[in-house]
């Protein structure tokens, strides 16, 4: 029996299996979870071609992180499916090109303010939007980078991550009390398709090679993805507002 047997887990984010979010679908499936999926627009074909190669292929349900509409439907549309939910993955940012890359005093409020809207406001919206679906015991993880630094040419994301630790603070104060823990899996970089968007990605690699104590594997999603499903599992009872490191011991380290 699987350390998720029997709960239903919403798992955002999947869009090539070498993302973290594909790889917390694909082991919630091995270790006993039913798996819903979220997409919408133009990666949704992505997201439909990488649930086929997971154990089962998972509903795919439409969610738009910045569209009321479809936040206000999320509830309904999971209920398509199942009757509630026991774990919820926050996999979602995004950053203007203008924001990222050595840009940070020329980027605009527009820009900036995007930033923010996808990648940290965005973890209240979804749990809010799933809030009816959960109950004591559920468990909601966002995927994080460590934002105690600036990061080089991370600029308005490095904000952005540093908004989602505190959404998840402030979160897990008010969810709490209706048994819903919300917690963050900071994880080191990964060959995503994501982070290959990151102009200067490759300064991030040489930090890891060479400052991890227990190494790093680039491409090897496997280890951040079971920190997310320890969190969701019920392991993790009295734990909550908490950023659980898998990035191989680098935030441990001095300069």
């Amino acid at each position: 029996m699987g350390i998720l047997q029997g709960k239903r887990i919403l798992v955002t984010g999947v869009l090539t299996d070498q993302s973290i979010a594909f790889h917390v679908a694909r082991l919630a499936q091995e270790e006993g979870a039913l798996v819903i999926l979220t997409s919408f627009g133009r990666v949704m074909s992505l997201t439909t071609r990488s649930a086929r190669r997971l154990p089962t292929a998972p509903p795919i349900i439409e969610l738009d992180i910045t569209n009321d509409d479809d936040l206000g439907a999320l509830a309904g549309r999971v209920r398509g499916h199942v009757d509630g939910l026991d774990g919820v993955l926050h996999s979602i940012g995004f950053a203007p090109e203008a924001a990222l890359g050595g840009n940070f005093l020329s980027t605009s409020w527009a820009d900036a303010g995007t930033a923010l809207q996808v990648s940290a406001f965005s973890l209240k919206s979804l749990s809010v939007a799933a809030e009816p679906l959960l109950g004591p015991g559920s468990s909601i993880v966002g995927l994080d980078f460590d934002a105690a630094v600036a990061w080089p040419k991370y600029d308005w994301m490095g904000v952005a991550k540093a908004a989602l630790e505190s959404t998840c603070r402030y979160l897990a104060r008010d969810l709490g009390p209706k048994g819903i823990r919300v917690n963050l899996v900071a994880a080191g970089p990964i060959r995503t398709m994501a982070a290959k968007s990151i102009p200067g990605f490759e300064e991030f690699e040489g930090v890891w090679s060479t400052r991890a104590p227990l190494t790093w594997d680039l491409d090897d999603p496997d280890p951040a993805a079971r920190g997310c499903i320890a969190l969701m599992s019920d392991w993790f009872p009295a734990t909550t507002g908490e950023i659980l490191h898998v990035d191989g011991g680098v935030h441990s380290q001095g300069a």
